[in-house]
């Protein structure tokens, strides 16, 4: 192998409004070590670019066109939700990612994705050594669901907070207006499997200076129907109008999720949506209240235009702290946003095993959820509020967010053989 090596970049799963910042920190710091790094290479679709040989080559983009990544919402080069099987189940899809790797001399391997990632990360570090070609595997923390260990919290949750605090917000306010003689419920589905983290983020919308009645329904709370009605009923008796906050993963104490439809995603997880429905009819069956629901779907991930500063600042902090491991001969490690005060807000970098972080979720500690199961405490309160701080607007013209579109060069294939992925 050549002394320099090139790098190869992958985005996984659910894209945020900030992973491109992290993509800009990789990149950026990257351009900067040119003695060390050669050229880095983005799996166009994700992981999937490297399994079929799918290379973008990132040195084909102008400087410019680079830093507005940090400021443009999605995926630039293609995100997938692709999860590689086990060593024992397909070792084959390992070998291949190696037979990759070393056919474009790739010596760096940055991972950015979530859980998943974060252990497909692991076994390609651990595997690559027994094949005899390393390969340095650093895992770039993101995810909205924020349930990743270990780091505080997860580039892109802060966002995602932020958008849902202030939708939530807003739209209480419409309903407070037209509560009298229409709409008295609201309720907003949010992302979250098994982490309310997005969902406690709607509860920011009351304050001591307005205080506004919403209910948050979380994945860590059984839910309970009659107390959950008696808890509505109560809120708009008094005030004559309530908001619901309803987390995607909420579920019965069966296990089974208000929203499940009987079907599965790539990843094996049970399909959800839906939940908004189903608790605006339960409400509208049980008190007869008027009601409008929503759900913040791909709106509440892709809401680069409010943005949060702190979000940003460390998904790009993420994206660049990882380049500096791999260039200090670190391998199997993930960045991490390590908390040093809530007020003021510091924070530094950190690192964490991939040992530890891979297939371990990180669910709302108990002390962050009111007693009654509704709401969050002032813990919560002080947990969150930094991470939703700060603006970082993109460039507008005409009223419209200016994001960049790559161009997206291939590399040109090396392999005689093709990779074909198993559905």
């Amino acid at each position: 192998m050549a002394k320099k090596k090139n790098a190869f970049y992958a985005q996984s799963g659910g894209v945020t409004a900030v992973i491109n910042a992290s993509a800009c920190g990789v990149i950026e710091t990257a351009r900067k070590h040119k003695d060390k790094i050669g050229k880095v290479y983005a799996g166009r679709n994700g992981i999937i670019g490297a399994l079929t040989e799918d290379l973008i080559d990132t040195s084909k983009e102008s400087a410019k066109a680079i830093a507005a990544l940090r400021h443009t919402p999605s995926g630039a080069f293609g995100s997938c939700r692709f999860k590689l099987k086990s060593l024992e189940a397909n070792k084959a899809e390992y070998e291949r990612l190696i037979e990759v790797f070393k056919a474009h001399n790739i010596g760096y391997f940055f991972y950015n994705g979530g859980g998943d990632s974060a252990d497909t990360c692991y076994k390609v570090s651990q595997l690559s050594e027994s094949l005899g070609y390393p390969v340095q595997a650093i895992h770039v923390p993101k995810t909205v669901d924020n349930d990743l260990p270990i780091t505080d919290n997860c580039p892109g949750f802060g966002s995602v907070a932020k958008y849902i605090a202030v939708s939530t917000l807003e739209a209480t306010f419409d309903v407070r207006s037209m509560c009298a003689t229409s709409t008295k419920v609201f309720v907003l589905e949010v992302m979250g499997r098994h982490a309310g983290w997005i969902a406690a983020a709607g509860a920011m919308a009351s304050t001591k200076d307005c205080e506004l009645p919403i209910v948050v329904l979380f994945p860590e709370v059984l839910f309970d129907k009659d107390k959950f009605l008696a808890k509505v009923d109560g809120l708009v008796k008094k005030f004559g109008y309530c908001t619901v906050v309803v987390s995607e993963g909420c579920h019965w104490p069966d296990g089974k999720f208000l929203a499940e439809q009987g079907t599965r995603d790539a990843f094996g997880h049970a399909q959800l949506g839906g939940a908004a429905p189903v608790v605006a009819n339960m409400i509208k069956e049980a008190l007869g209240h008027k009601f409008h629901w929503g759900v913040a779907d791909y709106m509440q991930r892709a809401a680069r235009h409010i943005a949060s500063k702190s979000d940003v600042d460390q998904a790009y902090a993420m994206g660049k702290a990882a380049v500096e491991f791999a260039l200090k001969g670190h391998n199997s490690v993930m960045p991490t946003i390590d908390r040093v005060s809530s007020s003021p807000y510091k924070w530094k970098v950190g690192m964490a095993p991939l040992s530890k972080v891979a297939n371990v979720e990180k669910m709302m500690p108990k002390n962050f959820i009111t007693k009654d199961g509704f709401g969050i405490t002032d813990k919560c309160r002080e947990y969150l509020a930094p991470l939703m701080k700060g603006e970082d607007y993109p460039p507008y013209k005409n009223g419209l967010p200016q994001y960049v579109t790559l161009k997206n060069v291939a590399v040109a294939k090396k392999l005689k053989t093709t990779y074909e992925l198993k559905k």
